[in-house]
């Protein structure tokens, strides 16, 4: 019998689809995968046997030839069983091959015939509608993460016995309601440092205000026992909640990463990545081996957050230039190349010396001159001007602690702010497709940054002084912009030129 069952293998980001054809014919019992399967694709092969068997279907004692094509694509990952294992089962079980001509298949078996959860749902449902398909059957416990893309119905798999069922037309159909975003929002839990907990620190709160309502890089530098924990951790909610399109684009990545669950079926909220200076420049760059999505990637659409950033070894630093300047990375391989998103606000926090206490008003430091520019040279000339805001972050002095005279302003009025101004950007912005004033090029900065005499001869004159390149104009050009978003101005005005220089002129040497 002639016949295909339709599944997909998920390559970076994008799905290709992979006819199952299977032949039965007398001979000796085998059982044989051909056409580039990985070890967990040969594997399938007793995987498929035990659960048909131990779910009491009927399994040909013949020879079984199955060809995943086409066969200059590498398939990977065991999500091929249960497309192999209907395949199989097609004529025993009067499967009807119309409803699967208009399927796509995806899942693991047990050995038992339950059908586990598989990586890459997400992109999987993704191409099934871009290329017309009916339905999806994706396993029970991926099918909320798979209903979010409506227009395509997500059946559920909990067993091959059931799915048998249901496509010989001897149980209903059962599909999974469309996910609701709120509702799984509302499943996951956060732990939370508020702004109003952390006493003074009032400059660098508003930076990181700033920061966080355009998207903005930020560097900033603090002696021990500055608050740095706190304020890096509070920053993550004053983050304005994500638009549907960041939700699936995000949850896109970690569905491809592995990093989705059950329990976390989606990324509702903006990532917020804190790596150790210990990490390695290919886990920060891409996953390894697989080549799945690295840090950068994970902190596609807001937060990668570098603690004791001249920790890291420079080459480590280096490598984010390009994403910090394209919003995306680029891998090459021998055999293919990719493009991973990396649109991420960059926040670093560094000591000014080796010891720590340089500049500091209470503890001496120790280092040497020459000690001080080795470490501090780790952060070359192009990664500081790919920075927006460079702050000093002094330690907080007893008498703040103990006062606490002027109640903080609390996350929710910080993140009611940024709110504001992301709804003007998004306005502003909507023909380019951009979610924030940092992703602007420098023609949508022509278009939108326009600059009255006096702000523009402001500007320029400091271009001239501090001896600014294009790059730190065009990034204070953004940095005003946000400032003015924040203040409820249509218009640039000096003000907030001055504020945006404020911040870059720290930056330059």
């Amino acid at each position: 019998m002639i016949a295909k069952i339709y599944s997909v293998v998920v390559s970076w980001l994008d799905g290709q689809l992979v006819e199952v054809e299977v032949d039965i014919h007398n001979g000796m019992p085998a059982f044989i995968i051909v056409w580039l399967p990985d070890t967990a694709i040969q594997e399938s092969r007793e995987r498929v046997r035990s659960a048909i068997k131990n779910s009491d279907l009927p399994f040909p004692r013949t020879k079984i030839t199955v060809n995943l094509a086409p066969a200059d694509i590498k398939k990977t990952g065991p999500s091929f069983d249960l497309p192999i294992a209907l395949w199989i089962l097609l004529e025993e079980c009067n499967i009807s091959q119309d409803i699967l001509n208009e399927t796509l298949v995806i899942g693991e078996l047990a050995l038992d015939g339950a059908v586990r959860s598989v990586q890459a749902v997400l992109p999987t449902v993704i191409f099934a509608k871009e290329k017309w398909y009916k339905r999806v059957i994706v396993p029970e416990e991926n099918a909320i993460e798979a209903a979010l893309i409506p227009g395509v119905e997500i059946i559920p798999a909990k067993n091959i016995w059931e799915i048998v069922r249901m496509l010989s037309g001897n149980a209903p159909m059962v599909v999974q309601p469309t996910s609701s975003i709120d509702d799984i929002a509302k499943k996951i839990p956060h732990e939370l440092v508020d702004f109003s907990q952390i006493v003074g620190q009032q400059y660098a709160k508003r930076a990181l205000l700033i920061a966080a309502a355009g998207g903005h890089n930020i560097l900033m530098e603090w002696p021990p026992w500055s608050g740095k924990t706190m304020l890096s951790k509070a920053l993550g909610t004053i983050l304005p909640p994500m638009v549907y399109e960041e939700i699936v684009e995000v949850s896109k990545i970690y569905s491809v990463a592995g990093k989705l669950s059950k329990e976390h079926p989606l990324i509702t909220e903006r990532p917020f990545r804190r790596i150790h200076h210990t990490a390695s420049a290919i886990s920060i760059i891409w996953g390894g081996r697989d080549s799945k999505p690295g840090e950068i990637s994970l902190a596609h659409k807001w937060v990668l957050f570098l603690d004791e950033m001249l920790e890291f070894p420079q080459t480590v630093l280096e490598t984010l230039r390009q994403p910090l300047e394209d919003g995306v990375i680029s891998i090459n391989r021998v055999q293919s190349s990719c493009i991973y998103p990396a649109r991420f606000m960059l926040v670093g926090a560094m000591n000014p010396c080796p010891c720590g206490f340089m500049g500091d008003t209470v503890k001496k430091c120790t280092c040497q001159p020459f000690q001080i520019e080795r470490y501090r040279s780790r952060l070359s000339g192009p990664l500081l001007d790919r920075m927006d805001i460079f702050i000093h972050v002094p330690r907080v002095n007893v008498d703040e602690i103990a006062q606490k005279s002027t109640p903080a302003s609390t996350s929710e009025e910080f993140r009611q702010q940024v709110i504001a101004a992301r709804e003007k950007q998004l306005l502003r912005l909507r023909e380019t497709g951009k979610t924030s004033n940092a992703e602007m090029t420098n023609k949508d900065i022509d278009a939108f940054c326009v600059l009255d005499a006096a702000s523009g001869e402001l500007l320029q004159k400091a271009v001239q002084r501090l001896d600014l390149s294009t790059r730190a104009y065009y990034r204070t050009l953004k940095l005003a912009r946000t400032i003015a978003d924040l203040a409820g101005q249509d218009d640039i005005w000096p003000d907030h030129i001055t504020e945006a220089l404020g911040y870059r002129e720290k930056t330059q040497k």
